[in-house]
């Protein structure tokens, strides 16, 4: 049963929505992903409804290829491990970010400040949590002093970028465009090609989902307003079969046949095509597109997108982090039953980073706002047209 979002919430909520939505529903997804809806639905005897234990049960210790890490029990992964620090650079610079602050201060805060790592169930540095594509961001930016807004070249083309972008897409509520711009610039450092896209599309349908009056429908028109090439086109063709479903049960095999043919990875999630993950003006993340499928699916009520996500299979952690921050965006925030379990679980604060973020987002418009009536006098005083308030 799908619950009303509110279109008209607050910025705090949606932002708090948002964020927690996005880690509730990356420690969901965690102990399925890599797997497909059946043997989800086998493994469990039935879906999955909630925080479930690890695949492999107390095995996860040396179950592979899942081991070290302790998938499951309502552990956050890497995805929201690289959302909360993207929001403390947010909190250091205090204004817009680009590539050169990923490489100034994300990078030092991946290499140098112990934390806790729920998998890991350690205190470690997150660099060592951190998967092979997102670790590039140490070796091409710190070890191989590449030009921040190249770096991602060469990397691997997967959902990396796109998986922690949320905080940009909210630093820029109701403007996607913005977020579009400002997602793409910080991606560089990190993804090219349909990656850095599918981030700067991630972060504008976040900042779509914040306008007030929002539905999916209206967050899916804005994503392909500015998407470019396979990943439009894989936006809009798993959109357009998501608007035939009402429940995610039976959207399941469908969202899958129609992102197929634009998902480089190939059907076997885990023994990847020659082709995967290469860079390609045809192709597209598997992700994104699906996590847009299931808003639209669960018409933006943030249990039905989450679950959907989850019971997807495949890249799923990701998917439903996607999904949650979306729903959580457009005011259906995620259960607090299970807000408190991943919190518990995780030992995190899944609050702060929200509550830090509206304060900063605040602080950046007042200061777009400064910026934008100087801008405006100087025009003006080149003889172009005087704005009237």
């Amino acid at each position: 049963m799908h619950t009303k979002a509110h279109p008209n919430a607050p910025l705090d909520e949606r932002i708090t929505g948002a964020l927690v939505g996005a880690a509730v529903g990356d420690a969901l997804g965690g102990p399925v992903e890599g797997y497909s809806p059946e043997q989800i639905l086998e493994r469990h005897g039935g879906r999955v409804h909630g925080v479930v234990g690890p695949w492999h049960g107390d095995d996860w210790r040396t179950a592979r290829p899942l081991a070290p890490y302790h998938k499951g029990d309502g552990h956050v992964t890497d995805d929201t491990l690289m959302t909360h620090a993207l929001v403390r650079v947010y909190a250091r610079v205090r204004d817009h970010l680009d590539a050169y602050a990923i490489a100034d201060h994300l990078v030092p805060d991946l290499m140098t400040e112990p934390r806790w790592i729920p998998e890991l169930q350690t205190e470690a540095l997150p660099l060592q949590r951190i998967f092979l594509a997102e670790k590039w961001l140490v070796a091409r930016i710190h070890y191989g002093h590449a030009d921040p807004r190249e770096a991602g070249t060469g990397n691997i083309v997967n959902c990396g970028a796109a998986m922690y972008m949320a905080p940009v897409g909210l630093v820029n509520a109701a403007d996607p465009r913005a977020a579009y711009a400002e997602a793409l610039d910080i991606a560089g450092a990190h993804q090219s090609s349909y990656g850095r896209e599918a981030a700067g599309v991630l972060a504008a349908a976040v900042a779509a989902a914040c306008t007030p009056g929002a539905t999916p429908d209206s967050v899916v028109s804005e994503c392909l307003s500015l998407a470019k090439d396979g990943t439009r086109a894989a936006i809009e063709r798993v959109c357009e079969e998501a608007s035939r479903h009402t429940d995610f049960e039976s959207a399941l095999r469908p969202l899958r046949e129609a992102v197929a043919p634009y998902d480089t990875v190939g059907p076997d999630y885990r023994s990847p095509s020659l082709g995967a993950r290469r860079p390609s003006r045809l192709h597209a993340i598997e992700e994104l597109p699906v996590a847009l499928g299931m808003l639209v699916v669960a018409r933006g009520d943030y249990r039905q997108a989450v679950l959907g996500a989850v019971n997807y299979g495949r890249d799923c952690d990701s998917i439903a982090t996607m999904a949650g921050a979306l729903a959580g965006a457009l005011g259906s925030p995620a259960p607090e039953d299970w807000a408190k379990t991943v919190a518990e679980a995780s030992r995190l604060d899944l609050w702060e980073p929200a509550a830090t973020l509206g304060a900063v987002a605040r602080e950046i418009f007042g200061r777009d706002v400064s910026r934008r009536r100087a801008h405006e006098q100087a025009f003006a005083s080149l003889g172009g047209p005087a704005c009237s308030d």
